[in-house]
């Protein structure tokens, strides 16, 4: 009993600090796109594309950090799922980190006046980085947590059914805009992540304040028992 308890309490600090990592996730993104925004169409400071540069790293690291926290207690129910949402939470971590890249090359060729042909094509380097990571694999994502939540029980399921259904719209809003239906960063595709960001900020306020339930449903642990016993 005592062992039990002691797993729900860590399980319990895991569940808040991934909560609060998500807030961090989604209060550096909107910093971060304002201040860069102008540095890649050259109109803005070096000094911004810099910090916007460094809340985007720590926006790369609280991704991997939610992912990382969460694991222990999804793998307990649906061990791929969580193996999955780790891959793909690092991977958006990684294209991030690559618009990084991209970002502070565009502020370094800028300063040394190089061939606007070059700088455009590192620009468009950037924008596919943060078309394929913040732009996709937050629906990915959605899909492979809320889906976990959803059936666990976790968290109220309203909030992983938010997620569930602005997966489907992000991927698809990602891929009109590969094939040029609209700009990355215009109102349509702003609609199409907003149940996506409601989804995210919802699950890290409940995570950060209440944590995780502490008992699955009923038929989680039946699962659980099942498998264990085989």
């Amino acid at each position: 009993m005592n062992t039990e308890s002691t797993n729900a309490d860590a399980a319990h600090r895991l569940a808040r600090a991934a909560g609060w990592l998500y807030l961090v996730t989604f209060v550096t993104s909107i910093p971060a796109l304002a201040l860069k925004t102008p540095a890649l169409e050259g109109t803005g400071l070096a000094t911004n594309a810099h910090i916007a540069a460094l809340i985007e790293i720590v926006l790369a690291l609280a991704c991997v950090g939610t992912a990382v926290t969460l694991y222990p207690i999804l793998s307990r129910y649906e061990p791929a799922s969580a193996l999955g949402f780790i891959a793909s939470r690092t991977l958006e971590a990684t294209l991030v980190l690559v618009g990084v890249v991209a970002l502070l090359t565009v502020v370094s060729l800028r300063e040394g006046e190089a061939n606007s042909e070059v700088i455009s094509a590192v620009v468009g380097l950037h924008d596919g980085a943060f078309l394929l990571g913040p732009g996709l694999l937050p629906a990915v994502n959605a899909a492979l947590l809320g889906g976990v939540l959803y059936r666990t029980r976790l968290v109220p399921r309203v909030i992983p059914l938010i997620g569930l259904i602005g997966a489907p719209l992000l991927a698809a809003s990602a891929i009109a805009t590969m094939f040029g239906a609209f700009d990355q960063v215009s109102a349509m595709a702003g609609m199409a992540a907003l149940p996506i960001a409601v989804w995210e900020f919802a699950l890290g306020c409940w995570l950060a304040v209440r944590g995780a339930h502490r008992k699955p449903t009923r038929q989680m642990s039946l699962a659980s028992r099942s498998s264990s016993s085989t």
